[in-house]
């Protein structure tokens, strides 16, 4: 009797045992998303993103020409004689019109604010989302307000306070 290991058929002597297949091996798990997600893809987000930056343009063109005509009104007066009002309600409604530049423009800048939000908001993913109760913000809601933080449930009750 020979020493020799005996063969088997369809086996090599000496070989190795099989390697293992690739997919076997652990793959490593991608970064954890974010835990909030607003169920909307990525197409709806690139629609929003389009509507946020629309209304952006708009104020900030809307704040400009009303800090702009607020400011005229002011410097035209006080170096024009021509456009002193010659009678106090005259004085009043130049007041209430500066008066009324000014409000619009710190409400727009707030929309302003608020927008730049909603873009941190789709960056984290919790853009769509209920700041209050998590629930979805419906997409209706969003083509109106597309920084809405909050439901219409929410809303109406933040409002009732």
């Amino acid at each position: 009797m020979s020493s020799k290991p005996q063969k088997s058929k369809g086996s090599k002597p000496n070989s190795k045992p099989a390697a293992k297949p690739a997919a076997a091996e652990p793959v490593p798990k991608p970064a954890p998303e974010p835990a909030l997600k607003s169920g909307l893809s990525k197409g709806e987000l690139n629609e929003f993103k389009a509507l946020l930056l629309i209304r952006k343009k708009i104020l900030q063109g809307d704040v400009h020409t009303l800090e702009s005509e607020a400011m005229k009104k002011g410097s035209e007066a006080a170096g024009d004689l021509s456009t002193l009002p010659m009678h106090l309600a005259d004085m009043g409604t130049d007041s209430f019109e500066q008066d009324m530049s000014l409000g619009l423009m710190e409400t727009e800048s707030d929309e302003i604010r608020e927008i730049e939000e909603a873009f941190e908001r789709i960056k984290d993913g919790s853009f769509g989302l209920c700041e209050n109760c998590k629930k979805r913000i419906p997409k209706e809601r969003l083509k109106a307000i597309p920084y809405a933080r909050l439901c219409v449930n929410c809303k109406t009750k933040e409002e009732a306070v």
